[in-house]
Order: structure tokens, then C-alpha cells, then sequence
């Protein structure tokens, strides 16, 4: 099956940030789909249709518009995920087609910076689970609650640590 990540780069400093982003993300991409293909019980994820994400390479100032918009919060963050399967035709959309559109995922790339400095990691590592976090909401996860977040957060270490990148939890 050939899976689809459609990246947008909205930010042209992430080339200068990140030199080889897209071919990270489509990594990432791979891993998170196979290991929670493996590990979680999706029906949809059982077809052989083709998944699709688009990934937006933005910046704080287009994710704040957003973030005000969709989430009523007036200021940047480092990820926003729009996740069709919260749309009410979702399954719907998945028996008239041979692929599955899972959403959207927009990146913001200062506050990225901002905070992968302040937590002293790489840009590389922090990026790649920006980037598990969001695929993970579109692909049904939440932490709304302190069990949902435990949960999301164990994917989240193990797929990092496939990638040989550290748990970011740990102090």
C-alpha cells in the first residue's frame, strides 16, 4: 500500500531550519502508521486503501490565525491537527473511495525553535514528535483526559524510540 503525505511548505525557513524535512517526515509518516497499525485496533486502518495526510510547513503566524479561529486560543502553538474522523461523513467517505483522507497537520516552525531550545533537543527530534502527536489526532488519539493522554503519550515514546529518539517526558 502506498500511503500519501502531501507536505506544504507554507515557511520557506524550515528548509534552513531542517534541511532534510520532508524526507524525515515521510519517515515518521511510515513508522506511525506501521506501528500503530501493529499495535491499536482501527477498522480503518485494516483496508488496503491508501492513507492520506497533508502536512503544512507553516509558522506562527498562520497557526495563531488558526489556533484563534478553530480553537478560540488568540496565539501560536506548535501543532494544530484537523482529523476527518470527526467528520460526520467519514465513513461514509471510506466505502466510496479507494483512499482515506485522515486530515490535516499544520506545524508551526518558531515556536517549534522556541521550544525544542528551551528543552534543549534537536529541532530534528522534537519535529518528528510534533509531527507522531498530530498523526496520532488524526488517526482517532486524544488526552482529554489523564488516561487518554497516558496512552497517546506511550505510542508517542514507542514510535519515537523505534526511531532511536528519546522519550521527550522524561526531565
Amino acid at each position: 500500500m502506498n500511503n500519501t503525505l502531501n507536505i506544504i511548505l507554507d515557511e520557506p525557513l524550515w528548509k534552513e531550519a531542517l534541511s532534510k524535512v520532508e524526507e524525515c517526515a515521510n519517515i515518521v509518516f511510515e513508522n506511525t502508521l506501521d506501528y500503530v497499525k501493529n499495535n491499536e485496533d482501527i477498522d480503518f486502518l485494516k483496508t488496503d486503501k491508501t492513507l492520506n495526510i497533508n502536512l503544512s510547513l507553516s509558522n506562527d503566524a498562520e497557526i495563531q490565525k488558526l489556533n484563534s479561529e478553530f480553537r478560540q486560543m488568540n496565539k501560536p502553538t506548535n501543532v494544530l491537527s484537523f482529523a476527518n474522523i470527526d467528520d460526520e461523513y467519514f465513513e461514509e467517505s471510506i466505502a466510496e473511495n479507494d483512499f482515506i483522507e485522515l486530515g490535516d497537520i499544520i506545524i508551526a516552525l518558531e515556536t517549534m525553535q522556541k521550544e525544542a531550545e528551551l528543552k534543549k533537543i534537536s529541532l530534528h527530534d522534537h519535529f518528528c514528535h510534533l509531527f507522531i502527536h498530530g498523526i496520532l489526532h488524526l488517526l482517532g488519539f486524544d488526552h482529554q483526559t489523564d488516561e487518554e493522554a497516558e496512552y497517546m503519550e506511550d505510542f508517542e515514546i514507542k514510535i519515537l524510540k523505534k526511531m532511536n529518539i528519546n522519550n521527550p517526558y522524561e526531565e
